[in-house]
């Protein structure tokens, strides 16, 4: 695989992950505000979209986090290979 094909690969999943968490943010959203809409009261309404708002903003947070991670990792691993770039990884340890 080629580093144009990790490229591909990297770009694809960060844009289906943020596709896959703001669908998730939208369909918490609606169904809150439709809950909200047809049955709550005043108390009611506010526990609803409270919840519904600390559920988007979990999703929203562990998704930026993993991903800011993940970015992190990734650069340091290239940077580590640009020092090194003749070195290969050993298969079964330093002793081979």
């Amino acid at each position: 695989m080629g580093a144009k094909d990790l490229t591909a690969i990297e770009t694809t999943r960060a844009w289906t992950g943020l596709l896959v968490v703001l669908v998730g943010d939208v369909a918490i959203a609606v169904g809150a505000i439709w809950v909200t809409i047809s049955t709550a009261s005043g108390t009611e309404a506010v526990s609803i979209l409270t919840s519904a708002f600390t559920a988007i903003t979990a999703i929203t947070t562990a998704y930026f986090g993993i991903r800011a991670a993940t970015n992190s990792a990734q650069s340091a691993v290239a940077a580590v290979k640009s020092l090194h770039p003749d070195d290969e990884p050993k298969v079964g340890g330093p002793e081979n």
